[in-house]
């Protein structure tokens, strides 16, 4: 974990002597919409909604999983056509996950939830420019930071295959995750009021309705390029573990000691052609 993020913790945790209970922070009052102004539920898209299976496993904290799904982006592919953005709000905004906040989707300064975003910008110096697309979500660190500062425990991380989820019901949209992910992965429900983030389509790749190659997340499957991978990290022999060793894949801001489980697959530059 987060070397300071450790050090509060543990301060918090022995503050009031050896015998005082660990004490928790103050849920901030948070003023949720009335009925009335929530937004009317979206159109279905699927006639018969599956729900996500349900864990009451929780990996403890720092634990070392058998199982650790997880996402390879191939950045050499990617074209930034924003396909996993969009499938991943259709999916998401119709599922368990759902509603997702949509503010102004069609004005001058539009808002909203999203799980997934692509960060388009251009490197280097003129004429020798490129242009870069960099997809982000929750990266279900193997320690992620965002899991401890919960102070109603919705924030957690799976047992049985790593991914870390919240749980809606116990979230009061206190913002702590937040200030916590150092990749700025979790963003806030306006309508709602809850904290969201990628779940890895939990509700799709469990689903036993649809066809076995079909049970991989939306965005995956939306790309038309390749440039998302999806399996588990753990075992050797699975396709984004190959890739990864063979590649050269690379965890995002490794400093941060989260030890993120998706990685990243370079690019690499061709060289201009002399005629």
């Amino acid at each position: 974990m987060i070397g300071w993020l450790k050090e509060i913790l543990h301060a918090n945790a022995v503050a009031g002597g050896p015998s005082a209970a660990p004490r928790k922070p103050a849920a901030p009052t948070v003023q949720r919409p009335a009925p009335a102004m929530m937004a009317p539920p979206p159109t279905a898209v699927r006639t018969e909604p599956v729900e996500a299976p349900v864990s009451r496993v929780r990996a403890r904290q720092g634990e070392t999983l058998s199982k650790q799904l997880a996402l390879v982006i191939d950045l050499n592919v990617c074209v930034g056509c924003h396909a996993c953005v969009t499938s991943c709000k259709q999916w998401n905004t119709s599922g368990s996950a759902g509603p997702l906040a949509d503010a102004r989707p069609y004005g001058a300064n539009p808002t909203g939830t999203f799980f997934n975003r692509v960060q388009t910008y251009e490197a280097g110096e003129f004429p020798g420019t490129e242009t870069i697309h960099f997809p982000k979500s929750c990266l279900h660190c193997e320690d992620p930071p965002c899991v401890p500062v919960c102070p109603t425990g919705a924030s957690y991380k799976r047992k049985e295959d790593g991914i870390v989820l919240v749980d809606y019901d116990k979230c009061i949209g206190c913002k702590y995750c937040a200030w916590a992910c150092p990749y700025g992965a979790r963003e806030i429900d306006e309508e709602r009021q809850v904290m969201t983030k990628c779940t890895l389509c939990v509700d799709r790749i469990y689903d036993e309705n649809l066809p076995k190659e079909d049970r991989k997340p939306a965005c995956v499957m939306a790309c038309p390029t390749g440039a998302r991978l999806f399996g588990d990290v753990k075992d050797p022999e699975s396709e984004v573990s190959k890739a990864i060793r063979e590649r050269g894949g690379y965890a995002l801001m490794p400093e941060w000691e989260t030890q993120p489980a998706n990685q990243y697959l370079p690019r690499h530059k061709t060289p201009p052609v002399k005629h």
